[in-house]
């Protein structure tokens, strides 16, 4: 064993984890909430929480319930923290030392115009060398920083969903970002990814879903990645316009047509990427057609690319032209019945769990609709319903879930100096930031995470948490993950934990009870059905 190993596990501790975590299947046995303790928290209506609602709540609003969480609900109560979520304002401070490394990121330091073009120069230089050697080296190198590039923004994620005070602002942000999913291995996406994710999906995760759905459609990322930057007149590419009605808006059963399909491909026929440098001269075109053309940063409307003639969506005709008939469009989509209904039950999977009763989807439909998608408003509807609060603690975590609330629970407020093991880890457990290839996204039932593969690597993510550093999954299953030894965590001693105890099964207590070390308790306490679920 080298000197930064952390020892191995015993069969005795390998047992006790493994019947912990026998019954992940399934949520935690339901049970009567215990007597409001004298530190609960008032909703501010009269009503009061236990403790192990403020946790379970936090769990579900933030993305793990920290020592900050508890102090910041128990200084607002309920409704005066749920509101401060919803509408956050301007962006809260990070820790310093997480905003540092953003700031250093190449990401945060140059315009995603200049960066676009360059990599795409470099690509092109690359493909223009003489010698197959130095085009593979070439390529190469460019590979690498196109990855980097990647990395950048998923550790910008990571750092955010770690620190941000606006917990609900950076958990939506992933929703939004698997629900509108573009892939970064494809083509030069992975430079576009993190502006993608900046100034499309963030500024709007809690705004109109009609701006954020003007956002995406506007932005290179989705343009590259569903092929729309190659649909014009008379060389119809219906890839985007399909997704866009069957993922992005009304559902597969939303009521469309493949002429639907069709005429949608028409109208977003011109929509596409600059390949020009920005302030250049546009492209050759129509006098008539000029006054039409719109260039925002990489987006562009080329007039001289779009179809001019009369179109149908969803049975009645459009009367706006050029980009305005776009937008026309998106109205229309946004504004369906159809689509509210598949928006919001997508939402309750998400923040409720497995079969969202019938009841909240209908009232979370009326809410989306009577606001005119504003998409805090339905997400305050929702916390407010009886159905939110009987599923808190019961919903399975997906990798991303888990892996970002062990983190929260271990570190606390500790900035990690690398997010370089957490994104490995996530590699591993099948769910990578920007890493669904497929544009459904990544799936949010708890059936696809809780096969005995992912169950066994988050058991090895769980050894590296309780032991005090998290390290880089290892290279294969058997062999160990390395990390410069640390104390491990006083789990046992949190906020969460004590306010958690009362709700844990036997089993659980059981096998916490014969935990030998606090290493080994912090182990098998988050690999847990209890910690599973949130």
């Amino acid at each position: 064993m080298t000197p930064h190993s952390p020892p191995p596990l015993h069969r005795r501790t390998l047992l006790l984890g493994m019947a912990a975590f026998a019954a992940f299947g399934a949520a935690p046995s339901a049970q009567a909430a215990p007597p409001a303790s004298p530190n609960a928290v008032s909703t501010g209506g009269g009503a009061s929480a236990d403790e192990p609602t403020q946790a379970h709540l936090l769990d579900r609003v933030t993305w793990g319930c920290t020592g900050q969480g508890v102090q910041a609900l128990g200084g607002l109560g309920i409704s005066a923290y749920l509101a401060s979520q919803l509408r956050p304002g301007a962006n809260a401070p990070l820790p310093r030392e997480a905003q540092a490394q953003i700031d250093a990121m190449t990401i945060s330091r140059t315009p995603i115009e200049a960066l676009a073009a360059d990599m795409e120069a470099r690509h092109r230089a690359a493909k223009a060398q003489p010698t197959e050697d130095e085009r593979k080296a070439a390529l190469k190198a460019w590979q690498q920083d196109m990855r980097a590039l990647q990395q950048e923004a998923a550790a910008r994620f990571v750092l955010r969903a770690l620190y941000s005070p606006t917990q609900l602002r950076e958990k939506m942000t992933w929703f939004w970002m698997n629900h509108f999913n573009v892939f970064a291995g494809k083509g030069n996406l992975r430079a576009l990814v993190g502006d993608y994710e900046e100034r499309a999906i963030r500024p709007h995760a809690l705004g109109r879903f009609r701006d954020l759905l003007g956002a995406t459609v506007r932005h290179p990322a989705m343009l590259r990645y569903l092929d729309n930057a190659q649909n014009a007149a008379g060389r119809i590419n219906e890839n985007y316009a399909r997704e866009l009605m069957e993922l992005h808006t009304l559902g597969v059963d939303g009521g469309y047509s493949q002429q639907d399909v069709q005429e949608l491909a028409r109208v977003l026929t011109g929509v596409g990427v600059s390949q020009r440098p920005p302030g250049g001269e546009p492209p050759r075109m129509k006098p008539a057609l000029r006054r039409h053309y719109v260039r925002d940063g990489l987006f562009e409307f080329n007039p001289q690319r779009h179809d001019w003639e009369p179109k149908t969506l969803l049975g009645q005709p459009l009367r706006a032209e050029g980009l305005a008939e776009v937008d026309e469009a998106l109205d229309r989509l946004a504004r369906a019945p159809a689509t509210a209904r598949f928006i919001t039950r997508k939402i309750a999977l998400f923040l409720v769990g497995d079969n969202p009763p019938p009841a909240l989807l209908q009232t979370l439909a009326r809410s989306f609709e009577r606001t005119d998608g504003d998409i805090a408003a339905v997400l305050e509807t929702l916390f407010h319903t009886p159905e939110f609060r009987a599923s808190l603690g019961q919903r399975f975590r997906d990798p991303v879930h888990y892996a970002l609330a062990g983190l929260r629970l271990a570190h606390g407020d500790a900035v990690l100096p690398s997010t370089d093991p957490a994104l490995a880890w996530l590699q591993r457990l099948a769910e990578p930031l920007y890493g669904r290839v497929t544009p459904d996204g990544y799936p949010l039932d708890s059936a696809s995470w809780s096969g005995s593969g992912q169950m066994s690597t988050r058991f090895e993510m769980a050894r590296a948490l309780g032991a005090g550093a998290l390290a880089a999954p290892p290279a294969s299953d058997d062999a160990a993950p390395r990390a410069a030894p640390r104390m491990p965590p006083a789990l046992a001693q949190t906020a969460y934990v004590r306010a958690m105890e009362p709700t844990w099964s036997p089993a659980t207590r059981n096998a916490l009870a014969q935990a030998t070390s606090p290493r080994e308790w912090n182990l098998l306490f988050l690999a847990s059905p209890e910690f599973m679920h949130g």
